[in-house]
């Protein structure tokens, strides 16, 4: 096989009202694990040029079995969310703030105390 179990269909939504068909499960040492592109929670958009769109889980499965040994997947990159299902946005764009929106700040804050820091001691 792939190397990867897939969840959803129009038949077995993984999200609510949402019949896409999405990665369940990376087998380790499997063909997709060993590509190393495609991760867990991933959206299958497509399968050699085949979309997926409003396709049972079993008719989705059978296009997998089918792919022959050259596979082209089009995916759309997973976004989770803390505590709570796999998360997906059309638009590329992630939700929240990025890391280094919280990291700048806190290590810009943290370079300045010990500045003041060193600075007070150098004083006493």
């Amino acid at each position: 096989g792939l190397g990867f179990n897939i969840v959803g269909g129009t038949d077995q939504q993984y999200i609510a009202n949402d019949s896409s068909i999405y990665v369940s499960r990376i087998k380790k040492d499997g063909a997709a694990y060993l590509d190393g592109r495609l991760q867990e929670g991933d959206k299958i958009l497509a399968i050699n040029g085949k979309d997926l769109k409003d396709l049972r889980h079993k008719d989705a499965v059978e296009l997998f079995r089918n792919a022959g040994c050259y596979v082209s997947l089009k995916i759309q990159r997973r976004l989770q969310t803390q505590n709570g299902p796999v998360g997906h946005r059309g638009d590329g764009e992630s939700g929240g703030l990025p890391l280094a929106a919280i990291l700048v700040p806190g290590l810009a804050l943290a370079a300045t105390a010990v500045w003041i820091l060193l600075r007070y001691r150098q004083r006493m």
